[in-house]
């Protein structure tokens, strides 16, 4: 790790900042309370956003002034000084945004104890390696999940291992409270099936912290040992049935399910999941499809097939007009191309996945760092192209901390990945043209490269294997008010339902500021909180636009700005479903990584969206005002933060 430096921001610039007015998006400000404001020590209250983002300014700059002192580079504190006040103001004024992973864990105590890996945002790790180390694969999600780390795998070890019957020991098994403890004891018990331990006949959980103590640094309250303990029955139920067998592909997801269900248990902490398997598994293909009593935990992960140019469709495409699985993965595709219009470059040959939301292909046991601009809070080039610059910056900062973890270090130390990327896609486009915004595009990619230039070798470091992506977005574009990433709006004028637990502190606050608050009809203890929402720069809701328009646009934005992946859920009606493999054809050549979602009228009450009018919109709007949250915070950041890729918690 590297050792800890202070770096300071003036307290008159940051206090200028402290009664300007913040653009907060129709969510923005509830959102922020929610997720991402720390408590201040000493005080009954939050951060506000002026402190939030000094925080994260602060610790980034940290970053760079220790790494320079670790390599004895030089480091000019008045030019760091001005440039921080310039990340400052383009953070304050949402140009760009540091993930959710960032504004909550940047520039804290942890990320100097434990490493970078809370500052980034998801994984992948493969098990094709399964034979060297069965365990290595399950340890690696249960350890990044813990810390908040969405995690990719894959089925490409099945059927390589063959399930022992454990040797039992008397000795117990002491379960430490933290989270190596957690780990350690997964790691023997899957172990144990493999040969590489005794399996303990007693586990002791008494020094597991019970339910609803606090959990220190990372934040959030303890799920007390219930959710391990199931979690250890639940392995050993599935490898037990195994003994005498070779590892399944089943068997592989349905462990990596169990351990997301476990680590949100209780409901304290977020995590994701996606599943690689083959596009002839037919075994893979129907893991949602055929459930049977133990069916539920197969909800746990999105799956993906690993996708190639010339496949047939047919058959998959079937199964995704039931329930929007399988997704698409092009793996040649991107270790072919950076972006399409650079042609082959061949520069990313060892990737072997991507991340849950798609946007970020990875090695394995690597992470991602991703980082989010909006262009259409800009008004010319020259503004988008200088909010590159800090956007970069801040990514390329946080790939100078290493993780705890060894075998991530060498791999991400090496590839130096980062993800630049846009939301409020389809608002830039309204309000610039697709032709101009595309320039943007071209333009900001060729500024990034050269940034990368610069900077590394300021740094002494390699340059960044990739540098731009398209993610999917959520809680950070609900701040700014934007689309999130490359996704259209629901409509013009819609309501977005959030629910709290009806002992909440946000609850009073919606309540006195005037927003329609009523008990949830589908969870007993729950609350829905309504909030008015009118889109900004709209031309087409997600229900206007057909699938070959989204395909259409996930190759523009492949083809002059991404070099990593474009995240995107195309929607489709059923009208389309038969036209959707011959639309695969039409771009699988332009596409790394696709799922689809089909639009249904669901009818149920309180959906997240739901459409309504301007009169309506105006008539809600009028009784609002101004939120005012003290203490609010109740939600541990997630991973890429995108809408759909939470995993399921029980009773939701």
């Amino acid at each position: 790790m590297l050792k800890k430096v202070s770096f300071k921001l003036n307290d008159e610039f940051v206090l200028s900042y402290a009664d300007k007015k913040v653009p907060w998006g129709p969510l923005g400000y509830f959102v922020y309370k929610r997720t991402y404001a720390r408590k201040i020590e000493g005080t009954d209250r939050t951060e506000e956003w002026f402190e939030t983002v000094r925080r994260v300014v602060e610790g980034t700059y940290a970053l760079q002034q220790s790494h320079c002192k670790t390599m004895n580079l030089r480091w000019d504190a008045d030019k760091s000084l001005r440039s921080a006040e310039k990340m400052y103001d383009k953070i304050f004024n949402m140009k760009f945004l540091p993930p959710g992973r960032g504004l909550w864990a940047m520039g804290t105590e942890m990320v100097w104890t434990k490493g970078s890996a809370a500052l980034n945002n998801c994984a992948f790790i493969s098990t094709d390696n399964i034979e060297d180390d069965p365990t290595a694969p399950f340890t690696f999600l249960m350890d990044m999940s813990m810390l908040g780390v969405g995690v990719g795998s894959d089925t490409r070890g099945k059927n390589r291992v063959v399930v022992q019957e454990p040797n039992i020991t008397d000795e117990p098994f002491v379960v430490s409270d933290d989270r190596e403890g957690w780990v350690n004891l997964i790691r023997t018990v899957i172990g144990a099936y493999f040969g590489r331990n005794d399996l303990p006949a007693e586990i002791d959980y008494s020094e597991v912290r019970a339910y609803g103590e606090d959990i220190k640094g990372f934040g959030g309250v303890a799920s007390g040992p219930e959710p391990l303990s199931r979690l250890v029955d639940d392995i050993k139920r599935v490898l037990n049935e195994r003994v005498g067998g070779v590892l399944s592909g089943a068997d592989i997801v349905d462990i990596h399910n169990y351990i997301g269900k476990c680590v949100v248990a209780g409901n304290v902490r977020r995590t994701a999941e996606i599943m690689f398997g083959d596009p002839d598994d037919t075994e893979f293909l129907d893991l949602k499809t055929d459930i049977d009593a133990l069916g539920d935990r197969r909800w746990a992960s999105n799956n993906s097939v690993f996708a190639y140019v010339g496949m047939p469709y047919d058959e998959i495409i079937k199964r995704v007009a039931n329930n929007g699985e399988p997704g698409f993965i092009y793996l040649d595709n991107a270790k072919r191309f950076g972006r399409l219009i650079d042609g082959p470059k061949e520069s990313d040959t060892r990737v072997k996945g991507t991340n849950p939301c798609g946007e970020q292909f990875l090695e394995s046991f690597e992470l991602c760092n991703l980082v989010e601009t909006f262009p259409a809070n800009h008004d010319s080039l020259e503004e988008y192209l200088e909010t590159l610059k800090y956007a970069y910056l801040y990514g390329k900062s946080v790939t100078l901390m290493p993780t705890h973890n060894q075998d991530t270090n060498a791999v991400m130390l090496r590839n130096r990945r980062i993800g630049v990327g846009m939301s409020g896609i389809v608002q830039a486009i309204s309000k610039f043209g697709r032709e101009k915004f595309l320039f943007f595009a071209n333009e900001g990619y060729r500024i990034i490269q050269d940034l990368d230039t610069k900077y590394s070798e300021w740094l002494c470091i390699s340059r960044s294997v990739k540098t731009t992506t398209v993610k999917p977005s959520g809680t950070v574009s609900l701040l700014a008010g934007a689309t999130p990433g490359i996704h259209y709006d629901h409509s013009e004028y819609y309501i977005r339902n959030v629910r709290l637990s009806e002992d909440s502190k946000l609850v009073p606050p919606c309540i006195e500021a005037g927003y329609p608050v009523e008990r949830c009809q589908y969870q007993p203890g729950s609350l829905v909180v309504s909030f008015p929402v009118k889109s900004v720069n709209f031309e087409k809701s997600k229900s206007d636009v057909t699938a070959l328009d989204q395909l259409s646009l996930i190759r523009d934005l492949q083809t002059y700005w991404s070099d990593n992946s474009v995240s995107s859920t195309v929607t489709f009606t059923k009208d389309e479903v038969e036209s959707l493999p011959e639309a695969l054809r039409m771009y699988e050549e332009y596409l790394k990584s696709v799922s689809f979602l089909p639009i249904s009228d669901h009818g149920y009450a309180q959906a997240p969206y739901i459409e309504i009018t301007k009169e309506e919109y105006d008539e809600l709007s009028s009784k609002i005002t101004p939120l005012d949250v003290q203490d609010g915070h109740e939600v541990i950041e997630r991973f890429c933060d995108g809408d759909g890729c939470d995993i399921p918690i029980e009773g939701n």
